[in-house]
């Protein structure tokens, strides 16, 4: 099993870009910690204009590692930047953390396996097993490795909003250092499983679907061609 004794204060930083959703920080905080009791902490990256999300986030008592206005790959990357915890989690404000989700992620971590995909309960293909909406990253493979093109980055900062996660799960397998945890439950309420309500937020990330996708499958080439 992983190690929790390393790095700063909380072994897993659970990173949460947010835009426009200040109704969803309490739930979020409280429900990650309850179902939490690892060592852990919550860094929100909101938009510097963002007011009502920034006041929501103070009010619940929430820890604003940065502001920064950008696309979803910019924010992970620019929080996993200032925070020093050995186990990055891309996490949302629309998930819901089941109990015994981050042991279930760090039994599988190992010297190899540097990026664990949790069960969303949603994405057929995460169902599947064979990939991860959200993933727990660990610090190393982010120092060591990082993209297919960018040691120290996540996410490529290319894509808009989707498909990130595809590259990311690519290249992880790509390199043999990819698991899923099918009892890491973090459930995604997105509209399309009809577990949430389509709002701008979403709208606005679905708007470079075509983009990603087109950017997505360039890209690709530099992880399939490997050996």
């Amino acid at each position: 099993m992983a190690d929790l004794t390393r790095g700063a204060p909380g072994a897993i930083v659970v990173v949460v870009p947010v835009l426009n959703r200040p109704h969803a920080v309490a739930p979020l905080l409280e429900n990650i910690a309850a179902a939490t009791p690892e060592p852990h902490r919550v860094a929100f990256i909101p938009d510097p204009d963002d007011e009502l999300e920034l006041e929501a986030i103070r009010a619940a008592g929430g820890d604003v590692v940065l502001e920064l206005a950008g696309g979803y790959a910019a924010k992970v990357n620019a929080a996993a930047a200032v925070t020093d915890e050995p186990y990055v989690m891309l996490a949302a404000d629309d998930l819901r953390f089941h109990r015994g989700w981050a042991t279930a992620a760090l039994e599988l971590m190992s010297d190899t396996v540097g990026v664990v995909g949790t069960n969303d309960l949603g994405n057929r293909r995460v169902i599947r097993g064979d990939h991860a909406t959200h993933s727990l990253v660990a610090r190393w493979y982010v120092d060591e490795l990082g993209t297919i093109d960018e040691p120290g980055r996540i996410l490529h900062e290319g894509y808009r909003h989707n498909f990130c996660d595809d590259e990311l799960v690519g290249t992880a397998k790509s390199r043999g250092a990819f698991a899923f945890a099918r009892d890491a439950v973090v459930e995604h309420l997105h509209p399309n499983w009809g577990k949430g309500d389509d709002d701008e937020t979403y709208q606005l990330g679905m708007s470079s679907w075509r983009e990603d996708r087109r950017r997505f499958h360039e890209r690709a080439r530099l992880w399939r061609r490997r050996p």
